[in-house]
């Protein structure tokens, strides 16, 4: 049995979670404490935390410290979100936060933030897992963005992130000085012009049966106008809009047994959804009532082997890299095989690169996307590949990680940029870099075996012989092109590892 806290310093609320997680009984509640501060209007508006909200947030948090040591926590985890990823002054809030409450708090990427939040909806089981079979969205309503990810019998077929978070654009209609009377008209708007690009990109003719809802208002409000049932047609959802539309926040709370607080941000959270629902013509709703505290506790459990996960997350992240391919007109069988080959020589020499099983993942990621490039141009396709990488939201990567893998992708084509100790040419700190340089001599390796657009594999084997790597290839058919372009590749694979690969061909050593 672990005790663990998850803390969420959210853009309008920070809140606490406790749990109790065993392989027993799994991840069970027991106390959770929510403090409204509203980061985000600052750093929305200013740009920067201010000295008053400053002090406000170390209160808290010195509190919740408190709080953990009372419940004897073993361990926590506290991460920022967009307040303070997007700050000038990220590094001096987060250092203060640390000196002040002896709290560390991490920042979480959007695309970080958002897998946790979908790690959280995963943890609901067998009825995520119904849910996730059919056509399927997930709506992310955040404070200071939406994410909209669409998913295809349970594919990840593409996600987005959209700046009309309830908290921003509440405080863009303050700062026009909208009247309550047009206020919904507004916002409506607002809203649609965002959902047009959105629905003619990347839904088109896509029809979307279920959305899955994940935010802090509505989930409450849904769950106790229906009886605390999680799911509702949208015909319901309609009635209810109708039902509450024009009342009191005063009325609303005390129906919906709200905090008037919370009521203030309910209105842009519904036509935030009511217009998405509408958009997709989905048919029902679920919103399971998780935060991401839930996701902080469920990704700890899973990290520290405290329950057995069904959910294959890799799979989700792949399925994106995929349909990023094939948006981009790649090559999927190629890009398969020379994945297939990389993995290969991965796996054979891990004495030799002392790599993570999630370097592994990265490198896989690079294989399905190494010619996305080409969408954009045939001769400068390895710089035009890295920034389509750097520009896409990939839902589980965090910005480093999506980094490496646009850099393996730059680098299986152009020179590579070498890190001096007093000037470094890349962005890239000393670790990140040497992960780069391997796994680019490795993809290298890979894509010079697969360079035809021909599939010509049977099989490979690798073996390390002294000082030389030899792969062995299963082929009927004529390797010469291969041969000539892996002579011409593989040589920052003996540079980075001290070891010459060496290519031969099964079938016609065989014949010898």
């Amino acid at each position: 049995m672990k005790t663990f806290a998850a803390i969420d310093v959210g853009s309008y609320e920070v809140a606490m979670k406790i749990f109790e997680i065993s392989a027993k009984i799994g991840i069970r509640q027991i106390d959770h404490i929510r403090r409204r501060i509203e980061l985000g209007t600052d750093t929305y508006n200013t740009g920067k935390i201010n000295t008053e909200r400053m002090n406000e947030l170390c209160v808290v948090l010195a509190e919740f410290n408190k709080i953990m040591k009372s419940y004897k926590v073993d361990d926590y985890k506290a991460y920022g979100t967009s307040a303070v990823r997007e700050t000038e002054n990220t590094m001096i809030v987060i250092e203060q936060i640390k000196l002040r409450t002896g709290i560390k708090v991490d920042v979480l990427s959007n695309s970080e933030q958002r897998f946790m939040h979908y790690k959280a909806v995963a943890s609901r089981g067998e009825t995520f897992e119904n849910i996730m079979k059919d056509s399927c969205a997930i709506v992310d309503i955040g404070g200071g963005s939406i994410q909209i990810s669409l998913f295809d019998k349970d594919a990840l077929v593409t996600t987005q992130n959209i700046r009309l978070g309830i908290l921003r654009v509440k405080d863009m209609l303050s700062a026009l000085l909208v009247k309550n009377v047009n206020y919904v008209q507004i916002l409506g708007e607002l809203i649609d012009n965002q959902l047009k690009s959105f629905k003619s990109l990347y839904l088109g003719d896509r029809r979307i049966n279920n959305i899955i809802v994940v935010d802090d208002y509505v989930s409450q409000a849904m769950k106790r106008i229906n009886n605390n049932n999680d799911r509702i047609s949208r015909k319901e959802f309609v009635e209810i809009i109708n039902k509450y539309r024009g009342k009191s926040v005063e009325f609303i709370s005390s129906e919906l047994s709200l905090d008037e607080e919370s009521v203030l941000l309910l209105p842009q959270s519904i036509v935030l959804l009511h217009k998405i629902t509408e958009m997709m013509e989905a048919k029902h709703l679920w919103a399971p009532g998780v935060s991401l505290s839930d996701g902080i506790a469920y990704e700890y459990a899973e990290n520290n082997k405290l329950l057995s996960v069904k959910h294959d997350f890799e799979a989700d992240i792949l399925a994106g890299a995929e349909a990023l391919c094939k948006r981009y007109g790649g090559n999927l069988e190629r890009n398969r095989l020379v994945e297939s080959v990389a993995l290969t020589v991965f796996d054979d020499t891990k004495k030799i690169h002392g790599c993570s099983n999630r370097d592994r993942l990265l490198l896989r990621v690079a294989a399905r996307l190494s010619d996305c490039g080409k969408y954009i141009s045939l001769e400068a396709a390895a710089e035009c590949g890295y920034e389509i990488i750097m520009v896409t939201e990939m839902i589980g990567l965090s910005h480093k990680e999506r980094e490496i893998i646009a850099n393996v992708v730059r680098y299986n084509k152009v020179a590579f940029e070498y890190y001096k100790e007093r000037f470094a040419p890349t962005s890239l700190d000393r670790n990140t870099y040497l992960t780069v340089a391997k796994l680019t001599a490795i993809f290298r390796v890979a894509d010079g075996i697969c360079r035809s657009y021909r599939t010509k594999l049977n099989g490979i084997k690798t073996m390390i012989k002294e000082d030389e790597l030899i792969i062995t290839i299963d082929s009927d058919e004529d390797f010469s092109l291969e041969k000539g372009f892996f002579g011409r590749k593989s040589g920052f694979f003996e540079e980075v590892f001290s070891l010459k690969p060496v290519l031969r061909n099964k079938k016609r050593l065989n014949a010898l």
